[in-house]
């Protein structure tokens, strides 16, 4: 399965769900979707079930700069935080 984006806006934010692999490979897409609906955004991650470190990195850079990571999984988060050190 590869990497699936919906995006829904209630007006004040976007969330942006993703579901299945994230790759570095989507990381031009993902970030087009970003710009193209900040600066409120809420990256969904309760669906994702692969990242490899390219993409770990952007979160975390996503997150610094002031995106939401929901359902970020409990390997993620760790990940991300061992990154930024």
């Amino acid at each position: 399965m590869t990497l699936k984006i919906e995006k829904y806006a209630d007006g004040n934010s976007t969330t942006i769900r993703l579901i299945g692999r994230m790759q570095a490979e989507h990381l031009e897409e993902l970030g087009k979707q970003i710009l193209e609906n900040g600066p409120a955004i809420i990256l969904d991650l309760d669906e994702v079930t692969l990242v490899d470190v390219e993409i770990v990195r952007f979160l975390g850079t996503c997150e610094a700069r002031g995106a939401t990571l929901l359902n970020c999984s409990p390997y993620i988060r760790d990940w991300i935080g061992k990154e930024r050190d």
